[in-house]
């Protein structure tokens, strides 16, 4: 008879008086998950992470192939390599990004190109882009920011017109809709997903690489694990002999285990009622924040679906103190906050290497100094939002 499971112990919470920007939402169902691989013998990847990678895909549609990485990060990296991308070659990425978008460009020896991104959406600007193409450019990385899809009809006819391959940076995307098509459907090359803690799902560390590129998907599967032909599960678990492998290429190491696996199949499942809650915040939030000296986030337009993985918000000129302040008198009255991002062009190894100035990216730089992320998780609790818009309202009124 199957040994039933200790009961996992409710969330630690955090200290009384302080609401934390982010908070991932793992239940019974997780714990039980990862004791079943744990008990298994199995803890690396293995059958679990296969199906993970299978029921990822099998949600996504569209005739995907999923597969599971350690990080977004690695999965971008893994994702560009096997286009090919070197040195002497450009890659496109907008500078309102955190760093890995554009360090994993340089991982491979090429040079990410850092653009302007859109006012309303924050999303990389396509004639930015345009403007940014030269004969040494490769590939553009999109990035939907804040779980809001960039203008990729617009991006992949650019790409298209220049020959270009396009890799989704779709890290805070998921389930993002554009146009009517899930991202990680759409026509590029491939879409790299994010399951780090404070993603709209999670699985502690770790990534998906989505794609309906065979040789892409072929290329990622070895480079993952050291470049090694056959994978560990299929050799150690295997009734003959199976000692034998080979070596094709320098890989990495960049798989993801199953007991991180175990937790992403069971958050899977959850989506959309996680979905569902980010969307009410959101609704919460724009109804409470109206009339404030704030630029609130756009949601999506017809027939596309925001992931509300982030609720960034810009002060107006209107607004009687500045952001950094402002962020200070929300942490005394213990509410977190953030910034998404600092801007590229204004961290120290990608402005001087490429000698970035504001003034080449007015929309970033402009929206940067006023922008701040309010806390929008699926734990948090009416009441919780409710005292976020209460010291907005004390402190901008």
């Amino acid at each position: 008879m199957k040994p039933s499971h200790p009961q996992l112990p409710a969330p630690a919470a955090p200290a009384r008086d302080f609401l934390p920007f982010a908070l991932p939402d793992l239940g019974q169902e997780e714990a039980d998950a990862v004791l079943d691989c744990l008990r298994s013998g199995w803890i690396t990847s293995g059958p679990v992470s296969r199906q993970f990678e299978q029921d990822f895909a099998a949600w996504l549609g569209g005739g995907v192939s999923a597969i599971a990485v350690n990080s977004a990060t690695a999965g971008l990296h893994l994702a560009l390599e096997a286009l090919g991308i070197g040195p002497g070659d450009e890659v496109i990425v907008p500078t309102m990004t955190f760093t890995a978008t554009a360090e994993v460009v340089r991982y491979l020896g090429a040079e990410p190109v850092c653009v302007d991104v859109d006012d309303a959406t924050l999303c990389i600007s396509p004639p930015a882009i345009a403007a940014a193409v030269t004969p040494r450019t490769r590939a553009i990385i999109p990035v939907h920011y804040g779980g809001l899809a960039c203008d990729m009809d617009a991006i992949l006819a650019l790409a298209r017109r220049h020959g270009l391959r396009v890799v989704e940076d779709a890290a805070h995307a998921f389930p993002t809709i554009h146009r009517g098509r899930l991202v990680g459907t759409l026509d590029s090359d491939a879409a790299v997903f994010s399951f780090y803690a404070n993603k709209t799902m999670t699985t502690g560390e770790g990534g998906m690489v989505v794609s309906r590129d065979p040789a892409l998907c072929r290329r990622v599967k070895v480079m993952r694990l050291h470049g090694i032909s056959e994978d560990a599960f299929d050799r150690y678990t295997s009734p003959r002999p199976a000692w034998f492998y080979q070596v094709v290429a320098p890989g990495y190491k960049y798989n993801l285990t199953d007991i991180a696996a175990a937790i992403g199949r069971e958050q899977l499942r959850k989506i959309e009622r996680f979905l569902q809650r980010r969307q009410a915040l959101a609704r919460g939030y724009a109804e409470g924040l109206r009339g404030l000296p704030l630029r609130l986030p756009p949601d999506a337009g017809p027939g596309c679906q925001h992931a509300w993985h982030l609720y960034p918000v810009r002060l107006t000129a209107a607004a009687p103190l500045a952001r950094d302040r402002l962020i200070e008198l929300l942490a005394e009255r213990g509410i977190g906050t953030s910034v998404h991002y600092i801007p590229l062009h204004r961290q120290p190894y990608w402005r001087e290497r490429y000698a970035l100035r504001p003034e080449q990216f007015p929309q970033a730089d402009a929206s940067y100094q006023s922008l701040l992320t309010l806390p929008l998780y699926t734990r948090m609790r009416d009441a919780d939002q409710s005292r976020v818009i209460a010291a907005l309202k004390e402190l901008l009124c």
